[in-house]
């Protein structure tokens, strides 16, 4: 068959709460098995070591710890719907998000797929618990529990439309489920495949039957193939894998633990009993999985068992592999079962041993197995070419291959064969390639529903980074990709993985700075690009960017070579050498050009396009260039002839910046006609330009009236009649050169307002905005009441954004968040970095991939996603005669309708405050009886305290209602609240947008009656 890689990996089996302890556990021979926990059997009777009493014949067994914890939120379950769930569907649930992280992708994108879900299970303890106690049976109970939704309940709540269904052959069932998994695959049913495996021991029903069938090993371990095996002991855990076609999983360049060659599934058929094992039918299954593997028997170096530790069990299946292994004798074959760490899972066993070989074959080792160091002399393993594995087994070079089975206490046999993944190739790529991209710097983000999610999650990547050392763009290359999908988005730049890790701990620890970095974008993001103008350049600006960034360098490169015909030399390496020149008009012009549209470009290239566009004075080029107003070539030409004839005036001008408005200038500019206004930074900001002599004078008397003024180091009396000598020759350039409409909203400082659709920016533009006064404080305010989320100040220093801030606020809405690339002449990729990851953090979506250097763009696993555990969900059934004590959390809301005695023993016990996140705490003061009411149904419904629910939660998103809670809320809002009575399902659907409009729809339902809203909307 052709082969399935398996390409992520999750785990909770006992001792071993995810995958990597799962490695460690089986490397040092762990023992996972220990007493039965207190809450899971009711009572103490059912302990009884006696087997004439009917009853089990140990306490001791393998259980995982905390299987009441689960992050409802997360998933947007409500308490009540949590409370009513079988465990296993919630340890499934968080299981399957982490594996599909551990294969290198956010879950959320795996949303509309036809990505199928095979769940195997043998267990449904929790429905004999529940669905037998009929005056309890909600619907919530109905939906909680049933085989079909283990595997329905991934499919839902990750959006995955392919095929989805739970298998029951008891013991084999999830290596049955890998299977069938595997055949989606390859029949093209699905692309992706999610294979699981789960059980938890909720009650000692089983133990009672393994001990009244002789099959319980007293002190509760499997021994497998040992000489001490004595039966059976049970365990539980749950497992999911991920898997894809080998040859998509490699196109992808997604990392793999090992690929499945082929699998195999027969029965027994009527054998000696319909519970007895056939080594008939195991010996097939075996050699049906290797002819399907294309493997021989000697190719398998070792096969992790089924190794049950029962007499029967073990003598059937040494038997079954001593058929294709007996010639062995020189080079045995090695043979281990993890039950001897676990205890016998039962529905999840089949998917143990599957991780157990896959990690096994990654690592290149084989762990050693538990009570291997006596073997059984019946099962004569030497004279059937096995041995056990009384050490681990290095599996040196070269492929390797390796054997699984799994089979059923009903007769249903599976056997798989893995190999080793094949060496991973690196990617070919051009030197140009590598240097096309990157902004050098890595950006880490991680999302989450909830400040303390995140904080939690900062605080699991910390410990994973700090334990190994990883190369940070590769961490930040994954996080971009796996990390996302949740309303609160965290974000920091970091060169190295240690500085990643400080910065991570920090924001954990600090409030505040976790808050800093961390945004919570409610609506859609919208950039302004603004462009910094002349007298914003310094020597050497940008050079440390440019050192840094291959992608800015590749555009500032461009933007050398389309100056250079008309500069004559490299505008590029006069900035960068920090030649003093730069402050010459003729260079410091085209460089700010030059470094503008780079940035410009920069950004463009990583998925950061602006929205609007705004530049000051000589800052207006590079704006219309990246709007389209010209092409580049065209844009250098008229820059550098600008520069140039402005150079050749005469000297003799000057620029004034004074503290004033205009309006307050208009009586000093009287009298004299050398002087003017050149720049309206603001409404209290403001630049004159003329003869310098004239400046002066008007300076004398602006400090009689004590209004501050500052004369600036200009060479030339810029937007001004002193400009006039040089507009001819430039309007000859101009026309040559064109220029059509901007294709973007640019705020024009030539008019103080947004060009209209169609106005060009043509040569008479160009001309007069030479000499006439720049307007760009009404530009800016004009581009505030647009409603930008964030200004972007393109150039060598945030001079912009200092002035924008003085600019009166918009009409609506907060100011924009102010962010910089470069801020100054210290500036390096890391602040280009942090700009990016600002913006991420307020909203948008870069293009990651321009952001890292080929080198970096490689598969690294980071830690999975930690969900929280302070909720707790878990009941006895039908015993009653303990109610739960308060640590054990949380619990369905009491039914109203209820008795006293009833409400007294489903009474949820005090609930830890839900952190703060996207479910608001601030809720409506019940007031009146209509919302007194109405909360307590809302409440009742989805299991909430009333004290939880705040006007701006929604009812489907954040409180995940559904529509059969939505009809228990209209009847129990009707059985209180009589004036609904006319009340339709039509009329409630559409006021469920959150908790303050169904309120608001209420009261006004009860204040005027049903048929006076039916008049009104007539």
């Amino acid at each position: 068959m052709e082969p399935i890689a398996i390409v992520g990996i999750d785990c909770r089996f006992p001792g071993a709460p995810d995958a990597g302890a799962y490695w460690d556990l089986l490397m040092r021979s762990g023992d996972g098995v220990s007493s039965v926990p207190a809450e899971r059997w009711a009572a103490a009777d059912f302990h009884s070591p006696t087997p004439a009493e009917g009853r089990a014949n140990t306490t001791q067994g393998g259980f995982i710890d905390d299987p009441d914890a689960f992050d409802n939120e997360f998933f947007t379950v409500s308490p009540r719907e949590a409370a009513a769930m079988d465990p296993q569907q919630r340890l499934l649930l968080q299981c399957a998000w982490r594996a599909v992280e551990d294969a290198g992708m956010a879950p959320r994108r795996l949303a509309g797929t036809a990505t199928g879900v095979f769940v195997g299970i043998m267990g449904n303890e929790w429905a004999q618990l529940h669905l037998t106690d009929y005056d309890r049976v909600t619907a919530q109970v109905g939906s909680g529990n049933g085989y079909c939704m283990t595997a329905n309940r991934i499919s839902y709540h990750l959006d995955l439309k392919g095929p989805s269904l739970a298998v029951d052959t008891a013991c084999s069932s999830s290596l049955v489920a890998v299977h069938l998994a595997a055949g989606a695959l390859l029949s093209g049913e699905c692309d992706h495949a999610i294979a699981a495996g789960v059980n938890v021991a909720l009650t000692p029903a089983l133990s009672i039957f393994y001990n009244q069938a002789g099959l319980s090993a007293p002190d509760g371990r499997c021994k497998p193939f040992s000489a001490e095996a004595n039966g059976i002991g049970r365990g539980e855990g749950v497992g999911v894998v991920v898997l894809r076609r080998l040859a998509d999983a490699l196109a992808e360049g997604q990392q793999i633990y090992a690929v499945i060659r082929g699998t195999a599934v027969n029965q027994d058929g009527r054998s000696n009993g319909i519970t007895a094992p056939s080594r008939w039918a195991q010996q097939d299954v075996i050699g049906a999985a290797y002819r399907r593997a294309g493997v021989e028997a000697a190719d398998v170096v070792f096969t992790e068992g089924h190794g049950t530790g029962t007499v029967l069990g073990d003598m059937m299946e040494a038997a079954a592999l001593g058929h294709h292994h007996a010639g062995r004798t020189g080079k045995p074959m090695a043979l281990g079962s993890v039950k001897g760490n676990l205890g016998h899972t039962e529905g999840a066993a089949g998917i143990a041993g599957l991780i157990k070989v896959a990690l096994s074959l990654h690592h290149r080792t084989v762990p050693a197995s538990r009570f291997a160091a006596r073997e059984n002399p019946r099962l004569d393993l030497r004279g059937k070419g096995i041995r056990l594995l009384k050490a681990p087994l290095a599996l040196g070079r070269g492929t390797a291959v390796a054997g699984l089975s799994s089979f059923g206490m009903g007769g249903t046999n599976a056997h798989a064969v893995l190999e080793t993944a094949p060496p991973r190739s690196p990617r070919p790529h051009s030197r140009a390639e590598e240097t096309a991209t990157g902004i050098g710097t890595a950006v880490f983000t991680l999302t989450a529903p909830s400040p303390e999610a995140v904080r939690r999650n900062l605080v699991a990547q910390a410990d994973a980074l700090s334990a190994r050392r990883a190369p940070a763009g590769a961490v930040g290359w994954n996080s971009t990709r796996v990390k996302s999908g949740h309303g609160y988005r965290f974000a920091v730049s970091a060169a190295d993985t240690d500085t990643l890790v400080g910065k991570l701990r920090a924001c954990a620890d600090d409030p505040d700075l976790l808050a800093r970095f961390t945004g919570a974008p409610a609506g859609t993001a919208r950039t302004a690009f603004l462009f910094t103008g002349q007298g914003s350049q310094y020597p050497a600006m940008t050079a440390g960017l440019y050192r840094e960034s291959p992608l800015y360098r590749r555009y500032l490169d461009e933007a050398d070579a389309a100056l250079l015909p008309h500069t004559g030399r490299s505008v590029r390496d006069l900035v960068l050498t920090g030649d003093e020149r730069v402050h010459q008009t003729r260079w410091a012009q085209p460089a700010l050009f030059a470094v503008g549209q780079a940035l410009g470009r920069t950004l463009g290239a990583l998925g950061i396009r602006p929205d609007l566009l705004l530049g000051h004075s000589v800052g207006e080029y590079a704006a219309a260039c990246l709007a389209g107003v010209f092409p580049l070539e065209a844009a250098a030409r008229l820059i550098a002839a600008r520069g140039a004839l402005m150079q050749r005036l005469p000297d003799g001008g000057g620029m004034l910046a004074v503290l004033a408005g205009r309006e307050e200038l208009a009586e000093h500019l009287d009298g004299e006609p050398e002087a003017g206004i050149a720049v309206v930074n603001g409404p209290r900001a403001t630049v004159l330009s003329g003869d310098l002599m004239a400046l002066q004078r008007i300076a004398k008397g602006l400090d009689r009236d004590r209004i501050r003024t500052r004369m600036l180091r200009v060479s030339h009396a810029f937007h001004s009649h002193l400009m006039e000598p040089m507009l001819d020759e430039f309007a000859e350039v101009a026309r040559e050169v064109g220029g059509g409409a901007p294709g973007l909203p640019l705020y024009s400082t030539l008019y103080g307002r947004p060009l209209d659709a169609g106005e060009a920016m043509d040569a008479d533009y160009w001309v007069a905005h030479v000499r006439r006064t720049v307007l760009f404080g009404d530009a800016a305010a004009a581009l505030l009441d647009a409603g930008p989320t964030h200004t972007v100040e393109l150039g060598p220093s945030p001079v912009l954004t200092s002035m924008i801030r003085k600019v009166p606020p918009p009409a609506a809405g907060p100011r924009p968040a102010a962010v910089a690339p470069v801020r100054g002449a210290d500036s390096t990729g890391a602040d280009l970095a942090d700009a990016l990851a600002a913006l991420w953090r307020g909203g948008l979506d870069p293009d990651w991939t321009a952001a890292y250097p080929e080198r970096d763009r490689v598969p690294y696993r980071l830690a999975p996603y930690a969900f929280g555990t302070e909720h707790r969900y878990w009941t006895r059934g039908p015993i009653r005669a303990r109610r739960e004590p308060a640590v054990a959390g949380l619990r369905a809301a009491p039914d109203a309708s209820a008795g006293p005695a009833e409400r007294e023993e489903t009474r949820a016990p005090e609930r830890p405050v839900r952190p703060a996140g996207l479910l608001t705490l601030e809720r409506p003061a019940p007031a009146d009886p209509v919302t007194e009411v109405a909360l307590a149904a809302i409440g009742q419904v989805g299991g909430y305290e009333v004290a939880e629910l705040g006007p701006y939660l929604r009812l489907y998103e954040d409180l995940g209602f559904d529509s059969v809670m939505v009809m228990e809320l209209k009847n129990r809002l009707e059985e209180r609240l009589p004036a609904l009575a006319d009340l339709t399902v039509q009329d409630l659907l559409p006021k469920l947008a959150s908790v303050g409009d169904l309120l608001s729809f209420l009261r006004e339902q009860v204040a005027h009656g049903p048929h006076d809203a039916e008049e009104r909307t007539a």
